[in-house]
């Protein structure tokens, strides 16, 4: 009682005059309704034995990318943005509340009877304001949505060997006809943030290898691209096409929804325009959740090429109308060539992911029998956790750097997209081998292959996971029998 009297007297004397950086979720004590209310268990998820299959696992599971309006209307607060989460934190502080980083220390209820709160309180805001003076005024990026790695601001300068290799991409780029076939061998190991964007559009099959007919070709297909919104993009209300554009206006704002980027609203109609074109494009598959992601890397490349900095956070609107209106165009020419390759993962059924789960499990009995035996022992299917690495091409277990360096490799493989992919993923699951054959029960193992902890990867890990998946095709592409004991 006494913690709410006090609480009630802060609230009418001092919350209005709080400084605006300092947010109610810092203070809880002052504001103890609405912290128990965030606390406060969902006694209907709790389960008092552990899931022992699937189902049992799937009902007590919420998934962290599935944004439930009925859950979202319970909250009587406006969350902080995640953009303001301090990046310095690690994965396991960051999920922690952020009063828990405050300096003010949480008073007992005696201390709060002796009035010391009120000292503690004032020498908290005073110490929080002299730290926010005296720093500069930068946006705050958490690790999780820092799309920058190797090139970002405040990066170590160039190696030799580094500006070697753009000295080598520029002189292929340069050539009258570029080398398509060199270019890729250079790619495969990453390529320089300056010269990503016209590599990428080469590689993918976008532009052509001539040098003289490229601007002509671009300027042929924004056009054409343009053309198709003229033609189709009323149609989004017609009875035939509304579910369709539904159900893309739905998952537009779960796309990479830590990257502020993605939640402008100018960006998200660009999203739901090269989806909506796309799908009705292509009638035999038309829209599939999981497509809107294959977006994501193609944009952020794109826009990059006018951008050297802060990606996350930068205002697409301020950027010229014809420079909008060429990524939007060049994003989903490029993001349709990838998905012509592997569009039976996208048909009915999705017979291309079945496959592939299946040739994943066939590979990993092969290359780690624990792994796959620990998994027949606590029923544990690949389909339970792989199809979502199919689907999304691994972009939801990955940061999104990480993402474009790892497409870096795939537009530089013959079949990148549809075939090195498998291998890709066989590696990446024996990267876990220790943290899986700890897990001892089913849900465990679950909640571990969906929540990797990847956080922290860069560019090296990738390089490091992609050496791994090459060596297994190497070992097993053209041996085919050696998937079967």
């Amino acid at each position: 009682m006494v913690v709410f009297a006090f609480s009630f007297f802060f609230k009418r004397m001092l919350v209005d005059q709080l400084p605006v950086h300092i947010s109610i979720i810092q203070f809880p004590l002052l504001f103890p309704c609405r912290y128990l209310r965030e606390t406060k268990p969902k006694l209907n998820n709790v389960k008092t034995k552990k899931a022992s299959s699937f189902h049992e696992f799937a009902t007590s599971t919420n998934d962290a990318w599935d944004i439930d309006d009925e859950e979202d209307e319970d909250f009587c607060w406006t969350p902080t943005p995640a953009s303001s989460t301090p990046s310095g934190l690690d994965s396991a502080s960051s999920k922690r509340p952020l009063w828990f980083h405050s300096s003010l220390s949480v008073l007992s209820p005696t201390e709060v009877g002796r009035g010391s709160w009120a000292f503690c309180f004032s020498s908290a805001v005073r110490s929080s304001l002299q730290k926010q003076q005296s720093l500069p005024v930068r946006p705050i990026i958490p690790l999780v949505a820092r799309i920058s790695d190797q090139n970002a601001s405040g990066a170590p300068p160039m190696t030799v060997r580094e500006k070697n290799r753009l000295d080598k991409f520029k002189q292929l780029l340069a050539s009258p006809n570029t080398d398509l076939e060199e270019l890729r061998k250079h790619s495969w190991s990453g390529i320089p943030r300056e010269v990503r964007p016209i590599t990428w559009r080469l590689l993918s099959g976008y532009l052509p290898a001539n040098k003289e007919r490229r601007e002509l070709v671009l300027r042929r297909k924004r056009e054409e691209y343009f053309g198709f919104i003229e033609q189709y993009y009323h149609s989004r209300t017609d009875e035939h096409f509304k579910d369709t554009y539904r159900q893309i206006h739905i998952d537009i704002p779960r796309t990479n929804p830590l990257i502020p980027l993605f939640q402008q609203p100018a960006v998200q109609e660009v999203f739901e325009r090269i989806l909506f074109i796309w799908a009705i494009r292509h009638p035999a598959s038309g829209y599939v959740q999981g497509i809107n992601d294959l977006v994501t890397p193609f944009f952020v490349v794109f826009l990059s090429e006018f951008v050297k900095e802060h990606v996350e956070n930068f205002d697409v609107a301020v950027l010229p109308l014809d420079t909008q209106r060429n990524i939007e165009a060049d994003s989903f020419w490029c993001m349709s060539k990838l998905l012509d390759g592997i569009q039976d993962n996208y048909t009915f059924a999705q017979p291309g992911i079945q496959n592939k789960v299946k040739a994943l499990e066939e590979l990993v009995s092969r290359i780690d029998v624990d792994i796959h035996n620990h998994f027949k022992k606590y029923e544990v299917e690949y389909l339970q956790f792989a199809f979502r690495w199919m689907n999304n091409l691994l972009m939801r277990e990955l940061p999104l750097r990480c993402t474009i360096r790892l497409w870096d490799t795939y537009q530089a493989e013959a079949e990148g997209f549809s075939h090195f992919h498998l291998y890709v993923c066989a590696a990446f699951l024996i990267e876990w081998r220790k943290e899986i054959l700890s897990m001892v029960d089913f849900q465990g193992l679950l909640m571990l292959l969906q929540n990797l902890p990847t956080i922290h990867w860069g560019n090296e890990e990738v390089g490091l996971l992609l050496a791994e998946a090459y060596r297994l095709k190497y070992m097993f592409a053209d041996a085919p029998s050696h998937y079967k004991r």
